[in-house]
């Protein structure tokens, strides 16, 4: 009776822990990343001058969980080879401008929302900020960076997306120059070398640290390392294991205890005990 107890008091601590395992999936499942950014127009390299490009950021959600929030939108702008003062960026809407909050520190200049985006982010549904960019025409040559934060109403980051481009001067456009020919022995055929190819033109589009603090919040989503989801599993496989090991180790010790009680043999399980004689012969 003492053995089938603790058996199922075992069972039972199985079934606890596998409980726990799959309540701390659970929980960590909602901390992966459920929001995405990307940026749109961007050229293969600014030219400086009067050309204005308008370039796009536009949020998404990845997942059909949760309700809809609100997105405060903040542009990183950090350039390299040119000054701040040479670059020209400013947030539009369909009603015109949009304020905005301008905070600069060395080459690092930071353009965030004074208030909401007039769209409301839904499962299904994307917000997109435009910003239009352009250079003084004084520009020869350099790079610039931008990275585009999605905030929400707590000051947390949702998603951001980074990529640099290259900004050459209307003057500074590297083309194509030809070698000379070679002459061959038949003068009316010269063979002339193809001109080089320019290759200066698209640049990869990679993560940039900002050097602006971003606004205070925690991020919600973030990329590599080891997160709550791993540990979640990592945890989940040692209670499991634990809870596996004690039930057959419990069985183990229930069958042992089995085989040491012995029952006595079949033909003598009626067998009445012989009774005394309670009298003696007297003596004589």
């Amino acid at each position: 009776m003492a053995v089938v107890t603790v058996w199922r008091y075992a069972l039972r601590a199985g079934v606890v822990l596998a409980c726990l395992s799959g309540v701390g999936l659970t929980l960590a499942a909602p901390a992966q990343a459920a929001f995405t950014t990307e940026l749109s127009g961007l050229p293969a390299r600014f030219t400086a001058g009067e050309q204005v490009r308008t370039v796009s950021a536009v949020v998404s959600r990845t997942d059909r969980r949760g309700g809809c929030v609100k997105v405060r939108w903040s542009m990183v702008l950090s350039v390299q080879g040119i000054r701040l003062d040479q670059v020209k960026m400013d947030r539009v809407e369909e009603t015109g401008d949009f304020p905005l909050d301008v905070r600069t520190e060395g080459n690092v200049a930071r353009l965030t929302d004074r208030q909401f985006d007039p769209g409301t982010l839904c499962p299904g549904r994307t917000v997109t900020a435009r910003y239009r960019v352009a250079f003084d025409e004084d520009v020869t040559q350099g790079r610039v960076t931008l990275a585009a934060e999605a905030y929400d109403a707590d000051a947390s980051l949702l998603a951001r997306q980074t990529a640099t481009r290259s900004v050459v001067g209307v003057r500074g456009v590297p083309t194509a120059t030809p070698k000379p020919t070679a002459t061959t022995p038949q003068p009316s055929e010269p063979a002339s070398a193809p001109a080089e190819e320019d290759t200066s033109g698209v640049e990869p589009v990679g993560d940039y640290p900002a050097d602006a603090a971003p606004p205070a919040g925690r991020p919600v989503s973030q990329s590599g390392g080891f997160g709550a989801v791993q540990a979640a599993f990592l945890l989940g496989g040692l209670l499991l294991s634990l809870g596996m090991g004690l039930l057959l180790r419990l069985r183990h010790l229930t069958r042992a205890a089995g085989d040491d009680v012995e029952d006595p043999p079949v033909d003598r399980r009626w067998e009445r005990p012989a009774a005394t004689d309670r009298w003696r012969p007297a003596r004589r």
